[in-house]
C-alpha cells in the first residue's frame, strides 16, 4: 500500500473541534439571521460541509476560523436562494436611489433587527457582510458573485431601504 493510500482519518480532529466550534458557529450565524432555526439549519449544513471538505486531499487546516469562513459561505448561500425566490415573486424593479450622506445618528439594535428582517435577502446579505462582518466593498461583491459596481449599487439601494424602514419605525 502506498503512503497516500494510508492517510488518518480527518474525523477525529474534526469530532474534536466540534465541542469548541460548535457555540462559535451558531452564535455567528444566529448574530447575523437572527432567527434560531435557520442558524441550527446553517449550523448542521456548515459542519457537513466540514465533513465533506475534511475528506479532501490534502485535508484543510480545521480550525474555527475555517468553520466560521464556510458559516458565512452558508448564510450568503441562503441568502442568494432566498433572494431568487424573491425575485421570481416581485413584478415590480426597485426604484434606484442614490446619496453620499453617512448616517451617524445612534441606531437601535432591536429595531434595527427588525428592519433588517424586511429587507429583501440580497438587502440583508449586502448590509450584513459590509457592515456587520466589516468585509470591504469588494469581498462583498466576491461573496455576493456581483461587480463591485454592482454590489456599491446594491449597498446604496439597500442602505436607503434599510433607512427608510428604520426612520418608519423609530415613529
Amino acid at each position: 500500500m502506498s503512503p497516500a493510500a494510508v492517510r488518518p482519518e480527518p474525523g477525529p480532529a474534526l469530532l474534536a473541534l466540534y465541542d469548541d466550534a460548535l457555540p462559535q458557529v451558531y452564535g455567528y450565524l444566529l448574530a447575523r439571521c437572527g432567527r434560531r432555526a435557520l442558524a441550527e439549519d446553517l449550523t448542521a449544513e456548515t459542519f457537513l460541509a466540514a465533513v465533506t471538505a475534511s475528506r479532501r486531499h490534502p485535508p484543510p487546516a480545521m480550525n474555527v476560523g475555517w468553520l466560521i469562513g464556510i458559516a458565512r459561505h452558508k448564510l450568503v448561500d441562503h441568502w442568494r436562494a432566498t433572494e431568487r425566490e424573491e425575485r421570481g415573486l416581485r413584478a415590480v424593479e426597485e426604484i434606484t436611489e442614490t446619496f453620499e450622506d453617512p448616517w451617524e445618528e445612534h441606531v437601535d439594535a432591536v429595531v434595527a433587527r427588525e428592519v433588517l428582517d424586511t429587507q429583501t435577502a440580497l438587502h440583508r446579505a449586502a448590509l450584513t457582510l459590509r457592515y456587520l462582518d466589516g468585509l470591504p466593498v469588494g469581498e462583498v461583491a466576491r461573496a455576493l458573485g456581483r461587480t463591485v459596481h454592482a454590489t456599491e449599487s446594491l449597498l446604496s439601494r439597500a442602505h436607503a431601504a434599510f433607512r427608510r424602514g428604520y426612520s418608519d419605525g423609530v415613529r
